[in-house]
C-alpha cells in the first residue's frame, strides 16, 4: 500500500548516499536501480563563472551499492548493470565488487531494451549463474525481479 511508502527526495549523489545509509537499518531489501552520477565537480562556484575557457575538475562520488554491500549483513542487495558491451562479464564483476545478491543486467544496444522504451531484455546474474530473459514489458520484468528476490531470500533462509 502507498501509505507504507516513504519518499525521500534528493538532488545529488551525495544526498542519495546519505538517504540510503540513514534508512538502511529499516530495510530488508535494497534495490539500487538508480544510476547516480559517478563524478561531481570538485568545486561548486558561488557565483556565475564569467570566462571564455573553463577547466572542470571532477571527483568521484560515493558508490552507494558498494557501501551497502559492505555492511548489508542479512539484507538482500540488488544492483543493475546497463552496458553496451561485455554485459555478463561486467555484471559478474559488479556482483562481486558490490557484494550484491542479484544483478539485473541489460544490453542497452538491443532493440526493445534500454531507457527509451517500455520493454526490456534482461539477464539475472547471481552467484549460482546467469538466467537470460526474453523481451518483456518493464512492468513484467519488475515482477520477475521481485519473484527472484523472494527466491533468493527463501534460499538464504533454508541454508541458515
Amino acid at each position: 500500500p502507498r501509505e507504507k511508502v516513504t519518499t525521500v527526495n534528493v538532488g545529488t549523489t551525495e544526498e542519495m548516499y546519505k538517504a540510503v545509509m540513514d534508512n538502511l537499518p529499516l530495510a530488508d531489501i535494497v534495490i539500487k536501480a538508480a544510476a547516480p552520477a559517478d563524478y561531481r565537480p570538485e568545486k561548486v562556484a558561488d557565483n556565475k563563472i564569467k570566462a571564455d575557457n573553463v577547466q572542470l575538475k571532477l571527483t568521484k562520488n560515493p558508490d552507494i551499492a558498494a557501501a551497502v554491500g559492505k555492511i548489508k549483513a542479512d539484507k538482500t542487495l540488488v544492483a543493475f548493470c546497463a552496458e553496451t558491451r561485455d554485459l555478463i562479464e561486467s555484471a559478474k564483476k559488479k556482483l562481486v565488487s558490490k557484494n550484491a545478491d542479484l544483478v539485473v543486467a541489460n544490453d542497452v544496444t538491443k532493440k526493445g531494451a534500454g531507457f527509451d522504451t517500455d520493454t526490456n531484455i534482461a539477464s539475472f546474474v547471481t552467484k549460482d549463474g546467469v538466467e537470460n530473459l526474453p523481451l518483456m514489458s518493464k512492468a513484467e520484468l519488475a515482477g520477475l525481479i521481485l519473484d527472484k528476490i523472494t527466491e533468493l531470500r527463501n534460499d538464504s533462509r533454508s541454508h541458515s
